[in-house]
């Protein structure tokens, strides 16, 4: 499963509920770098070399990580993928990740929000966590660019069928409920996944 949302849609919270619910890992890019580069692994010190230069990670280590990441023992029964793929080139790259090891993937849960919503969110979190860089200016910046490179990946799952749009406001419960309600509409449950399938 893959979960997609704009920053400040609660992606986050919710990623950690489902990755309960369905006794699957929560696979954050975001994540999965840190442990790379803290555990210093071959992967981790390659993209180490790439951050501390200021430069992006290119797609091919990106891509090798998360495969790595897909190996380990508690993925064997499904994962949800929070943050990847993130380019057209990266959806390519799962779906021969996927291929490889014979899975394939249930649904693509978008968390969708309003705008003036999201911003007004992330300006309290910037506020609260004393982020003085956040300006409304900036953020509405970083939800463009996510719209931006977004968009292209949920038309692509779009024309499998496997996007499930959620309204990512209200409640964290609401959310949660909206989220497996629509899941359980496609046939996917906690206690029926299967787990040759992700």
């Amino acid at each position: 499963m893959l979960l997609v949302g704009p920053p400040g849609a609660g992606k986050g919270t919710q990623a950690a509920r489902l990755s309960d619910a369905f006794g699957v890992p929560a696979v954050s890019t975001g994540d999965i770098f840190r442990a790379n580069v803290a555990g210093e692994t071959p992967l981790g010190l390659e993209a180490k070399s790439y951050m501390d230069r200021g430069e992006y990670v290119p797609d091919s280590l990106t891509n090798a990580i998360v495969h790595d990441r897909l190996q380990e023992i508690d993925a064997a029964g499904g994962f949800l993928l929070d943050g990847y793929p993130r380019t057209i080139e990266q959806v390519h790259e799962l779906d021969s990740i996927l291929s490889q090891d014979g899975t394939h993937l249930d649904a693509v849960v978008q968390l969708v929000a309003d705008v003036d919503e999201v911003v007004s969110r992330l300006l309290g979190r910037a506020q609260s966590q004393g982020r003085a860089d956040d300006t409304e200016e900036v953020i509405r910046h970083r939800l463009e660019i996510y719209e931006a490179q977004t968009a292209p990946l949920v038309a692509v799952y779009g024309e499998r069928g496997l996007v499930v749009e959620i309204d990512g406001l209200g409640a964290v419960d609401a959310v949660t409920e909206r989220i497996l309600a629509a899941l359980a509409e496609r046939g996917i449950v906690p206690d029926a996944l299967d787990p040759a399938s992700v």
